[in-house]
């Protein structure tokens, strides 16, 4: 989960609330230039964080605060296997786009641990044989990745309140496109990206975010308790084309 702190305690975005926000933002992108098998792609950006369950396991610091998920470090390799294993219930494609996100983000773990060290030996064998019998070349999937994770971290920066003030831009990252891109808020609080790559001149997306009041709990069953009963508030960001 993303943890925000506030002035009367934490504001809790769930990881796969953040994940459909980053396929509200796909969602947008300028039809004549998205990349190939767009709604697939969108399913697999929609549902990248699945494995994210906020009532299973630790998800407390060591003095009883919410867990941000940049400090988690409780990633098991059976968990990740079986969300590439479930994907693939969505189609190849899905699984191709959540296997490559995987085996890249984890890749910094190779070496410290025998079953991770297989999963990330045997994925790339299996990305290759689905890219084949989907008869795509390597930069149609490279290409839809960069648009996965071009989405996937605007969605980061909106959640984790990154954004600058004073209209100072923020790279976000290259695109499907290899152009880098920036957004920027502006001051009447609505944002645009540079260069300007959506399909519409303005719309809208959002995502929904908790709010505790508490600033520690004892224990993970009293912070799932607490969640599933916190008012709840709906976030909206505004872009529009400059």
């Amino acid at each position: 989960m993303i943890v925000n702190p506030t002035s009367t305690g934490w504001e809790i975005i769930y990881h796969r609330a953040h994940a459909l926000l980053a396929a509200q933002l796909a969602g947008q992108w300028r039809r004549k230039n998205a990349p190939p098998r767009l709604y697939e792609t969108l399913a697999a950006i929609s549902h990248h964080d699945d494995l994210e369950r906020e009532w299973e396991g630790n998800h407390l610091t060591e003095v009883g605060t919410p867990l941000d998920f940049t400090l988690d470090q409780n990633f098991r390799p059976d968990k990740i296997i079986k969300h590439v294993e479930s994907a693939r219930y969505r189609g190849r494609w899905v699984a191709l786009l959540t296997s490559i996100h995987l085996t890249r983000l984890n890749e910094v773990r190779r070496g410290k641990d025998e079953e991770f060290d297989r999963f990330l030996d045997e994925q790339p064998m299996q990305q290759q044989r689905w890219r084949e019998e989907l008869d795509l070349t390597q930069e149609d999937v490279e290409q839809a990745y960069a648009f996965f994770l071009w989405c996937d971290w605007l969605s980061l920066i909106l959640c984790q309140r990154q954004l600058p003030a004073d209209g100072r831009a923020l790279e976000i990252s290259k695109g499907p496109d290899g152009k880098r891109y920036d957004v920027v808020k502006q001051p009447d609080e609505r944002l645009t990206v540079l260069p300007w790559p959506f399909e519409d001149y303005e719309f809208t997306v959002n995502v929904e975010a908790c709010y505790l009041s508490q600033a520690t709990f004892k224990n993970n069953v009293e912070l799932t308790e607490v969640l599933q009963t916190a008012p709840i508030d709906l976030l909206e960001w505004t872009f529009v084309k400059m």
